[in-house]
């Protein structure tokens, strides 16, 4: 059983690396700033020993039997399970969401493994009509060696959403997670590890960020590249991956509309969406942000949601009275302060929240911001933490505006009783993903990805396994 490391290391061709003269960075608890753990940064020479080993694994792994690699996922997802306690743990001490949040996160994860194992056995191809003694087939197989880089505010659940397809496809992987919250997602790795996942199959490195990544993919033994984090560093890789022309998937930023009508049951509403609003303190790629209401329920609406915000108890995660822990590190209580004051400063009402907390840590009040004009930065640029900005609509048409304007489309909500109205905006939304009524966006069996700036490609279904498998047209005569 996996312990609290105060050394955390990498994963190189089965072998865990820590020391060896490597270079070290602090791990912070962002409820209280305090350097919980080291972690050792990989050299240039991890980075290609990790190369090396995924390459030399590759040709052992895609022959593996699909019923092998699945077991060794079902595996994965039991021990899971049972570390449920110390992962979850693991991730609220060093990420800072509340424990619940982060014991769900986990099981997640777990999910998604058993459904991929079984996807890894439902990898058909078809036969095509030919003449009598003629044969046409079409097969996929695993793409080969894949970069999966993923970001901090989902250590365990966006790195499993790329390693459980990649390696239920046949696929080897190195494995790039966020230096902020390194230790759950190196126990996420154990397991597979301790499943009986064969050396090589899965390498783990940490370091400076853009360092690894260009070296990754400037390397000719990576053929796909799965990122999920900001707009600007998913355009930079697309970049990278141009030259060789590698396979990409981005999963970048939004900024969700949620567009609120008069014929909603409006406390249910109100309870989901504050109450997702402010999960994970904002941090969420899909987390609602820009909410467009119905002029008629307006007031009512915002004195709800201000009445329900104000009573948010928030706090170290590990605390079971919190409700919403610490912002993941120290720039994104000033990233948020200054979008806030933009706001006021331009003529939007301030109804809950809008300061830090007077304690150590990276805490930020949840906020909720009423009338805010579009001049402000907020209306355009994603806050990624706890605030809300609402403004009214007076027709579907100028709702159906407002929720297209910006240049991202990943996550958009509705709240209406209307069926009809319901399938319009389904249709009119530009989003890879709608939820009508509800916020339930992500989960293993459908796809989960971006329109326009929010990146293209999606995880999370079918969809997700075929984008670590080529297509290949086989012809007999």
């Amino acid at each position: 059983m996996p312990t609290e490391d105060k050394v955390l290391g990498l994963l190189l061709d089965g072998v865990w690396q820590t020391g060896g003269g490597r270079d070290t960075r602090p791990v912070v608890n962002p409820a209280t700033g305090e350097t919980i753990a080291d972690l050792v940064v990989a050299t240039a020479a991890d980075v290609d020993t990790a190369l090396g080993a995924a390459d030399r694994a590759f040709a052992r792994w895609r022959s593996t039997d699909a019923a092998a690699r699945a077991a060794i996922l079902h595996e994965a997802a039991v021990l899971i399970r049972t570390r449920l306690d110390l992962i979850a743990t693991l991730l609220t001490r060093e990420q800072g969401k509340p424990l619940a949040e982060a014991r769900s996160e986990v099981i997640a994860a777990a999910l998604m493994f058993d459904w991929y194992a079984e996807e890894a056995l439902r990898n058909y191809g078809r036969v095509l009509v030919r003449p009598s003694g003629e044969r046409a087939i079409v097969i996929r197989q695993p793409v080969g060696v894949v970069a999966a880089l993923s970001p901090w505010n989902f250590p365990v659940y966006l790195l499993a959403k790329k390693l459980a397809p990649a390696i239920a496809a046949g696929c080897t992987v190195i494995a790039k997670p966020p230096e902020e919250a390194p230790a759950s997602a190196s126990a996420l790795v154990r397991c597979l590890v301790d499943a009986g996942l064969p050396s090589g199959v899965l390498q783990m490195v940490f370091g400076v960020p853009d360092d690894i990544s260009r070296r990754l993919i400037a390397s000719d033994i990576v053929r796909k590249v799965s990122f999920t984090g900001s707009v600007p560093v998913g355009q930079h890789l697309m970049r990278l991956s141009a030259d060789g022309v590698k396979r990409i998937t981005l999963e970048l930023g939004g900024h969700a509309p949620v567009l609120i009508f008069a014929d909603c049951d409006l406390d249910k509403t109100l309870d989901q969406v504050v109450a997702q609003k402010f999960r994970n303190a904002g941090q969420v790629c899909v987390s609602p942000t820009r909410f467009y209401v119905e002029e008629a329920i307006y007031d009512k609406f915002l004195a709800g949601f201000a009445a329900r915000t104000t009573a948010l108890r928030v706090g170290d995660g590990l605390d079971p009275a919190s409700l919403m822990g610490p912002l993941a590190n120290v720039r994104r209580p000033v990233a948020v302060e200054k979008l806030v004051s933009d706001a006021t400063a331009k003529g939007a009402r301030l109804l809950a929240g809008g300061e830090r907390l007077d304690r150590s840590g990276f805490f930020y009040r949840p906020t909720l911001l009423a009338d805010v004009p579009l001049a402000a930065e907020v209306m355009t640029s994603e806050p990624f933490g706890p605030v809300a900005v609402a403004a009214p609509f007076a027709t579907v048409d100028e709702a159906i505006e407002q929720a297209n304007r910006l240049p991202y489309g990943l996550a958009a909500f509705v709240f209406t009783e209307n069926g009809r109205r319901a399938n319009i905006l389904s249709d009119a939304i530009e989003a890879g993903m709608v939820g009508i009524n509800t916020f339930a966006v992500s989960v293993a069996d459908a796809p989960f990805g971006g329109v326009k700036l929010s990146g293209f490609g999606s995880e999370g279904g079918t969809e997700g396994f075929d984008s670590y498998t080529v297509v290949k047209a086989v012809h007999q005569a």
